[in-house]
């Protein structure tokens, strides 16, 4: 029985690395076939708007192995958008995600794919011995600690993009934002098992890291909704429910209170306690309809922007 392994490769300006991955990707690949663990393979490179020669450096690839395809973009959109596009067009079993800095050790691709055989559905990656700047390394320790409690998921790195994937699960997750970092989270909600290994995680010899301070702040808003999409996905109204009943009940506490002295006797008309109460009665109704529309909209099949919009072209050896 066939099996087919895909690797997905989002690039941005990785011109003086991808000759030496390519080539380091297919002595892998040899030794994993040799071992029966896959009969063939693709290597899908994802061009995120790249504007050195990167692009031009694949196609040369791809003129003499047609087991690679690249996918390009308008401009530059983001790791999640490159993994989503890749996620559509790969053909494998099992799914790797790494990074085309050489950052990432395609000699550990064996191993995850026997710990998928073991039985996990998605394997994260764990950059133990981390060779990057303690400005990176110590953020993202902290961001790790905070999604791990959030989301109640024993991963130690949920930033490594170094993973591997059974098909089912690339095809069940969306992925938009920074929700890239997010998607063991993801696929823990839809029912499938995640599991880790530890990385052998190199120093970056070409190019310089794409990332910025910013995207800890974008990260920090992507953590709190995947908590959200985690606990309330699947049933929205609880969230904004609770909220709305609570408020509506103090609301109609403060106005039922009021209206016993009014029948006592007492002008209540003016009283700021009203306004709050009718206030509280009001936001809590608010939250209620939100919930229900939150629901109505859950229970509809969602409909996801066209890729056309943002891939340029699929370039393969025909």
């Amino acid at each position: 029985m066939d099996r087919i392994l895909s690797i997905i490769i989002p690039v941005f300006n990785e011109e003086g690395s991808l000759n030496a991955l390519v080539e380091s990707i297919n002595t892998s690949i040899k030794d994993i076939k040799e071992d029966n663990l896959i009969t063939s393979h693709e290597i899908v490179f994802i061009s995120d708007g790249s504007t050195d020669n990167s692009e031009k450096i694949i196609r040369s690839i791809i003129d003499k192995d047609h087991d690679i395809k690249l996918i390009t973009f308008r401009k530059n959109f983001g790791k999640s958008k490159a993994l989503e596009a890749g996620f559509k067009y790969a053909k494998g079993d099992i799914v790797i995600t790494m990074d085309a800095d050489l950052q990432d050790d395609p000699k550990e691709i064996k191993r995850f794919i026997k710990k998928i055989d073991k039985g996990y559905d998605l394997v994260s990656g764990w950059k133990e011995n981390r060779i990057d700047p303690l400005e990176k390394r110590l953020p993202s320790k902290l961001f790790n600690y905070i999604t791990s409690k959030f989301s109640g998921i024993a991963l130690h790195d949920f930033n490594c993009g170094f993973k591997a994937y059974k098909k089912e699960v690339t095809k069940s997750v969306v992925i938009y934002g920074e929700f890239h970092r997010y998607i063991p989270v993801l696929a823990q909600r839809n029912g499938f098992k995640v599991g880790e290994i530890s990385v052998t995680h190199h120093k970056r010899e070409y190019g310089k890291s794409k990332f910025g301070y910013e995207r800890y702040l974008r990260g920090m808003f992507d953590a709190i909704s995947s908590w959200f999409l985690l606990k309330y996905y699947e049933r929205p109204m609880y969230f904004f429910g609770k909220i709305g009943l609570m408020l509506f009940l103090l609301g109609g506490g403060i106005c039922f209170y009021l209206t016993i002295l009014w029948f006592l006797g007492y002008s209540v008309g003016s009283r700021p306690l009203l306004t709050l109460g009718v206030m509280f009665i009001l936001i809590g109704t608010q939250f209620i309809s939100m919930g229900l529309i939150a629901n109505i909209l859950v229970d509809n099949e969602k409909k996801h922007t066209s890729d056309t919009l943002y891939i340029k072209e699929v370039y393969e050896r025909k």
